[in-house]
């Protein structure tokens, strides 16, 4: 497989570290505005009821414990040696800045964890919240992840996110302000998106110089009330090439400096609706590398002659 055709996440951290890094995902008991903070309550029309979380998270467990088990099985399975502790589920900045402190301190003070990484929306970032972030990135090798999914305000309000790309607009710069790498979460696919809209995100993505980017599939999940609207017949789904196709127009688009984090995923599959061949993970990351070597293409190849990014 040619991975360097992009710039590859895990191999920025090899580099960095020496040795292999590996993410170790954590519910910290965290809530969501949109779903407790006085909004309609359910959350976007994507999201499960128990967030997007990584599956195996022991959330009765201590944040130290979940830290400490995942750590054991990562070094049988992968020989991991170092790792970062990521808040996952829900908004990980929907708390006070006291609140938060204590949690990330947890996770931090487990040896062998060198940095965080903190996953939140763009309305869960006031100035107090975002000064303390600024703290863990003096501290250890952090990332903040905003999830966004799409520039377009019209997606935003079909998906009744509860922002609008402004709000993310501005939260961004201000993160970019204090120094914090940031990650874009985006997804694919999204209802009544044109291509054109699609590859109108990643030339903005371009535009902003984000650090890094987490490409998503749209996942239809069970019990979301985006899984009511596709049981009705109200959302159409990408085959897999037409997503390894737009992945790869989306990796052209992106600055060869930009750390690609993810270019797919796989929903829990005890309530994974559509698309059915997300689940073979491989075969969709296998099908991207061919792609990119049938065009004889890389990342940031448009981004250079459209947006004359570095």
């Amino acid at each position: 497989m040619r991975r360097k055709a992009f710039n590859l996440y895990s191999t920025h951290l090899k580099a960095r570290f020496g040795g292999r890094v590996h993410k170790i995902s954590i519910d910290a008991g965290f809530g969501c505005p949109n779903r407790d903070g006085g909004r309609d309550g359910h959350g976007c029309l994507f999201c499960s009821p128990s967030g997007s979380g990584s599956v195996g998270i022991e959330p009765e467990k201590s944040i130290a414990a979940q830290v400490e088990h995942a750590k054991s099985l990562m070094r049988r399975k992968y020989r991991a040696k170092w790792f970062i502790a990521y808040f996952q589920p829900y908004s990980n900045t929907f708390a006070p800045v006291e609140t938060l402190r204590a949690r990330y301190d947890q996770a931090l003070a487990v040896d062998d964890v060198v940095g965080l990484a903190v996953g939140t929306r763009p309305d869960c970032l006031s100035p107090p919240i975002l000064d303390l972030l600024a703290e863990y990135d003096q501290r250890s090798y952090f990332w903040l992840e905003l999830g966004l999914q799409s520039i377009h305000d019209h997606t935003l309000d079909y998906l009744q996110r509860g922002h609008d790309y402004q709000c993310f607009l501005h939260q961004y710069r201000q993160a970019r302000e204090r120094g914090l790498r940031v990650c874009v979460h985006l997804i694919l696919g999204l209802p009544g998106e044109s291509r054109e809209q699609i590859m109108a995100t990643a030339d903005e993505m371009a535009r902003l110089q984000v650090d890094g980017v987490k490409l998503h599939l749209l996942h239809i999940l069970d019990g979301t009330p985006l899984g009511e609207l596709y049981k009705q017949g109200k959302v159409p789904m990408l085959e897999m090439q037409e997503y390894v196709e737009l992945a790869v127009d989306f990796i052209e688009r992106l600055p060869p400096s930009t750390l690609i984090q993810r270019l797919t995923g796989d929903g829990p599959r005890n309530i994974l609706l559509a698309p059915l061949w997300s689940m073979n993970k491989w075969e969709v990351l296998n099908a991207i590398d061919a792609e990119l070597e049938r065009r004889g293409t890389v990342q940031g190849a448009k981004c250079r002659t459209i947006l004359n990014c570095d």
